[in-house]
Formats: structure tokens, C-alpha cells, sequence
């Protein structure tokens, strides 16, 4: 029975520790094809990616168009994240080094918890916002201790604040949505809506396709299908089960993700530094995705209940478990 009330909690950890992974992941794609492909035709071929292993399992699976009360939500996170997000992102980290990039994105997590306490009504509790002010200090960490001197730019910084904005802003819209349709509905079509907004890049794909190299065009195809349509429908999927704010600040565990993958794949060896920071990047959502003990609610519920009077015999502990 506990195993069996525990496991939706379970499998929402679980999607949320594949986004985090993938979005990771995707940094490092990123870098690797920002050299063949402009932002815009990348941010193009990366959802027309997605959007067709995204449509090929609403196919598998018979998903079928969502309700007609979830589109508002499905299209202003597909202008705002899917679209905006992605080219914004792309033409930013052309413009300033890796480390302010992710020091600047990390805004994101910080306003999804401020819109989604504004407009979604979501608590705030302690634990919370305590684990999100040890994330934020361990990605300056990080941001700090990889950027390079003189190495920003005003557009590029700009360019990075306005793909956190759009961020969060396409979350917190993302949210309601999900109450009406799918998982997978909810990805799958906003990921087409920003296949759209891309469109006027169409041009630009082709002519950077022609002259990119393989490993630039399959990295492009892994951030449509692994980063995007896996990573978007699994961070649908628990953002369905807890809240924006919570979902926001696990992403915080991204940039400590991102010096290990780093590390690994590309051979940058991260100083001592970029390893602490990443370690409070961690810790911060450690402490932010735990929850309230059993017991100590019990305690609060109890106390909110009007004292009835005692029956004869009756234990003034109150009755057992």
C-alpha cells in the first residue's frame, strides 16, 4: 500500500531527473552544432526534429488533438519556449561565453517561482526557497568560474535575460494546459507551434544543411528528439504532478550536469571552483524537491481539529492509528 501511494511521486522524480539529464545534454549539442548552423535555422531543424518523433508516437499512441480549453496554454508556451526560447538561447551563446549564458538563464528558475506564485497561486514554502538560494548561488558559482574575461557582450547578455523571461513565462502558461490534455498532446503541439513561429529560418536551414558536416546535422537531430521530444513531454509529465515552482528549481541541478558532461565528452577539465558551485547546484535541489514529514503534518492537521469532548473510558491521547 505505501509503495503504491509513493509511486506516482516516484515516477514524477523520475521524469524530472530524464529532463534535467537531457536538457543538460543538449548544452553540450549545442556548442558542438552552433558552429555549422545559425540560432535560427538550429532552433528550425531541432523542433522539426521533435515534432516528428513527437507526431509519430501521438500516432503509435492514438492521442488525437487536445481539448479546444487547453490551446491557449499549448500556444503561448509554444511562441514563448518552444520558439522564442530556442533562437533566443542559440543567438546568445554565439555572443557571450558558456559560464554568463548559464548564469543569466538561471534567472529562469526564480521567475517561474514568482509568476507561479502570482498567477498559478503556488505556495512558497521554506524548504523551497531555501534550496532555490543555494541553486542560484552555486550556478554564480559556476557562471563565475567559467566565464572569461571580456568575453560578454551587452547583446548576448540581453539575448540570454530575454530566453529566461520566455522560459518561464511559457512554464507557468504550460501549466493549466496540462490539467486539460496530455502529457504528450501538450508537447507534441506546442512543439509545432514553435516549428511555425521558426518558419521564416526555413531558408537558412537549408542553405547551413548543405555545407554543415554530419556530426553538426545528427547533433541538430539528437536536440529534436532526445533534449526536445523526450525531455519536454517527461517535464510535462511532472509538471502535471507538483508545481511550476517546484519543477523550476529543479532545473537548477542543469549547470552541475553540464560542467560533468563537459568534463567527459569535451575533455574541459572544470577547477576547483565550477566543482563547488556545482555541488550547491545540487544540494540546493536536494533540499528544495524534499517534502514535509508525514508525522509533522499529522501534528498540523491534528491541531486544526475542534477538541470534542472526552467519552467515558477514552484515552486523552486521542485515538490510535
Amino acid at each position: 500500500m505505501k509503495t503504491d501511494a509513493h509511486r506516482p511521486h516516484l515516477l514524477a522524480t523520475a521524469a524530472a531527473v530524464v529532463t534535467v539529464v537531457l536538457w543538460a545534454s543538449a548544452f553540450v549539442a549545442i556548442r558542438s552544432a552552433g558552429d555549422a548552423y545559425s540560432p535560427g535555422a538550429l532552433a528550425l531543424g531541432r523542433l522539426l526534429a521533435g515534432a516528428v518523433a513527437l507526431g509519430a508516437l501521438c500516432v503509435v499512441r492514438r492521442e488525437g488533438w487536445p481539448p479546444r480549453s487547453a490551446w491557449r496554454g499549448i500556444g503561448l508556451s509554444g511562441v514563448l519556449w518552444f520558439g522564442f526560447y530556442m533562437v533566443a538561447l542559440n543567438w546568445g551563446e554565439q555572443q557571450v561565453d558558456a559560464g554568463t549564458a548559464a548564469l543569466v538563464v538561471n534567472v529562469g528558475p526564480l521567475l517561474i517561482a514568482l509568476l507561479g506564485a502570482r498567477l498559478l497561486g503556488d505556495a512558497m514554502p521554506p524548504r523551497l526557497l531555501a534550496g532555490m538560494g543555494v541553486s542560484f548561488a552555486g550556478a554564480v558559482t559556476v557562471g563565475l568560474s567559467m566565464s572569461s574575461g571580456g568575453g560578454s557582450s551587452v547583446l548576448g547578455v540581453v539575448l540570454c535575460l530575454l530566453a529566461a523571461m520566455a522560459y518561464a513565462a511559457g512554464v507557468v502558461a504550460q501549466k493549466p494546459a496540462l490539467g486539460r490534455a496530455s502529457a504528450l498532446q501538450v508537447t507534441t503541439f506546442g512543439c509545432l507551434v514553435g516549428a511555425v513561429v521558426c518558419l521564416p529560418f526555413a531558408g537558412q536551414l537549408v542553405t547551413d544543411a548543405a555545407h554543415a558536416p554530419v556530426s553538426a546535422t545528427l547533433d541538430m537531430v539528437y536536440l529534436g528528439v532526445f533534449p526536445t521530444a523526450l525531455a519536454f513531454t517527461t517535464w510535462a509529465y511532472a509538471l502535471a504532478r507538483t508545481t511550476a515552482s517546484r519543477m523550476g528549481a529543479t532545473t537548477y541541478a542543469v549547470p552541475a550536469l553540464v560542467v560533468l558532461m563537459s568534463w567527459l565528452v569535451l575533455g574541459e577539465v572544470p577547477g576547483l571552483l565550477t566543482l563547488a558551485g556545482g555541488v550547491l547546484c545540487l544540494a540546493g535541489v536536494a533540499v528544495s524537491r524534499t517534502r514535509t514529514r508525514p508525522h509533522a503534518r499529522a501534528v498540523v492537521t491534528a491541531a486544526e481539529v475542534t477538541p470534542q469532548p472526552l467519552s467515558e473510558g477514552a484515552s486523552e491521547t486521542g485515538p490510535g492509528r
